[in-house]
């Protein structure tokens, strides 16, 4: 192997290192099977929500990994691609697990990395269930307001008792 090749090599392992030690999600996937159709869907969806998704060889990501300080990952085999976002850590799994469910299982979830902790195949089944952030603020601020609109229901009956 000559040394720009070794050269190039070695910077794509430190850009794949740092791209996976600042990323909120990291999910590896098995995409063999998918027709051009699906695989252009899928793309289309991780675009929308921020999400890099790239094939990159399993060597490079398992050195990569390993330059970032997560394990785990030091034996992946087959062809791999990999899911990445730094905003939204439960995108990348929502959207690889949607899409395993409407191709019947053609692709598979081999495992991740969310908000730094390494995750199973269930693991990142389990973290696609989460709602998307928006929808967990709303329901906060819904359960927030739940008591306060009670309370002033409350005091309003309380008034008009006492006016009567």
């Amino acid at each position: 192997m000559s040394a720009e090749s070794i050269k190039l090599k070695e910077q794509q392992v430190a850009e794949y290192a740092e791209k996976f030690g600042k990323a909120k999600s990291v999910v590896l996937v098995d995409y063999r099977g998918l027709t051009v159709a699906e695989d252009t869907a899928m793309r289309n969806e991780m675009r929308k929500a921020g999400v890099e998704y790239k094939v990159v060889k399993n060597r490079l990501m398992a050195r990569a990994f390993a330059a970032a300080g997560i394990p785990g990952f030091d034996v992946i085999e087959g062809p791999t691609a990999v899911a990445v976002s730094y905003d939204d850590a439960v995108a990348p799994s929502k959207i690889v697990v949607d899409t395993v469910k409407k191709t019947n299982d053609k692709i598979a979830v081999k495992g991740g990395v969310v908000e730094g902790k390494v995750m199973d195949v269930n693991g990142i089944k389990t973290v696609a269930t989460i709602p998307a952030k928006p929808v967990l603020v709303a329901q906060l601020l819904g359960m927030l307001q739940s008591p306060l609109r009670g309370l002033a229901v409350a005091l309003s009956e309380i008034a008009k008792k006492k006016e009567a």
